[in-house]
């Protein structure tokens, strides 16, 4: 059943990439040579297929290509049939045919580019949102704090030193009291995160309470678990992986397993014995379950994940799918939040969607 299914998506991808470069082959003909069609089919074919060569092979510049070639791919899909429409309906004009064939596949292309440029600023250039939240239990140690959150920074070839030292920045310039990275720190390699010397760069965060993080569906890689959380935990980033951790006396955080993790234990098991008097801030990679956190007496949910879609229209996708697929949500004491990520995942662009970083602020008391 799952072969039918591969062949089936296989054949999917290889119609569209079909569909794509006959287009730039009718675009070309008859004005280009033999010698630049052959290289094009070539091109085409190469590109359409870097990025499975890349895994097979384990090889970096394929990757990259692959990667680049997606975000195309995507782009290509979403303006080639409006351009075509456009020039059936342009046919009814008096405009000599050679001409609207000619500045149409020209149009194309930049609107291509220029969706990857503002795709590609959506991603490396994050935006910081703010939430204000009051949760109706004392704090010990203060009566407000900053608390800054991100996810998804999928570090790895794409998302790499300059992408790592910008979050940095950001999150010191908040001057946040506690930092929280729910989930997808890597990007299913922990090579490159290690190669580009990422946990050196993430050392430099600076937060009285601490860098804490639970694991994503992407934080993994051909080895044990515990290799990944000592990869990340070189950052001076404590991991919790289904554990409770009391900071300052004051406020409880509680990391989950990730849902596609077996062994996961159930919220209630991980608060068993644990003072709920405290504030409880859970971090879960994935947004599920809200309303079971909210029984459980949780006050703050922080959870990544669905990168609100990372390109247009996914986000009317993960909309359906989630509950809260981004932004702020209440139930009665529960506070959900829900980042679009800082990173992204494949394609080095984000539209209609933009990186974020996340600041909470939180009042405490009755």
């Amino acid at each position: 059943m799952f072969i039918l299914i591969g062949l089936a998506y296989i054949l999917l991808y290889a119609a569209l990439v079909y569909y794509i470069g006959w287009s730039g082959w009718r675009w070309l003909r008859p004005k280009a040579s033999k010698t630049l069609k052959i290289l094009y089919i070539v091109t085409v074919s190469v590109v359409a297929s870097a990025f499975i060569w890349g895994l097979v092979f384990d090889n970096v510049v394929l990757r990259i290509i692959g990667a680049y070639w997606m975000a195309l791919f995507y782009l290509l899909l979403m303006v080639l049939p409006l351009v075509q429409i456009s020039v059936r309906l342009l046919r009814f004009t008096r405009l000599p045919r050679h001409h609207v064939e000619k500045w149409s596949g020209v149009a194309a292309l930049l609107a291509v580019a220029g969706f990857l440029g503002y795709g590609m600023f959506n991603a490396y250039n994050p935006v910081v949102r703010t939430y204000e939240v009051h949760i109706d239990k004392p704090n010990p140690y203060a009566e407000s704090m900053t608390i800054a959150m991100a996810a998804d920074m999928h570090f790895g070839l794409l998302s790499g030193r300059d992408h790592a030292e910008r979050m940095v920045h950001e999150i010191n310039a908040l001057q946040p009291d506690l930092v929280l990275f729910p989930g997808d720190i890597l990007d299913d390699d922990i090579g490159p995160y290690l190669e580009q010397g990422i946990p050196d760069i993430l050392r430099g965060i600076s937060a009285p309470l601490g860098v804490y993080a639970s694991l994503g569906n992407h934080d993994r890689y051909d080895g044990s678990t515990r290799t990944i959380v000592e990869a990340i935990e070189q950052a001076g980033i404590t991991v919790l992986y289904d554990e409770v951790e009391t900071v300052a006396d004051s406020l409880l955080l509680v990391g989950r397993k990730d849902r596609t993790e077996r062994d996961r234990a159930a919220l209630e098991e991980l608060l068993e014995g644990e003072d709920r008097s405290l504030p409880l801030i859970l971090l879960d990679h994935q947004p599920y379950e809200l309303d079971i956190a909210q029984q459980a007496g949780i006050d703050l949910i922080v959870s990544g994940h669905t990168h609100r879609g990372q390109v247009a229209p996914g986000n009317l996708i993960t909309r359906r799918i989630y509950e809260l697929d981004w932004g702020y949500l209440r139930k009665e004491q529960l506070h959900a939040i829900v980042t679009s990520g800082f990173g992204f995942w494949g394609p080095p662009i984000r539209i209609g969607t933009r990186s974020e970083i996340v600041r909470i602020e939180v009042s405490f008391g009755k």
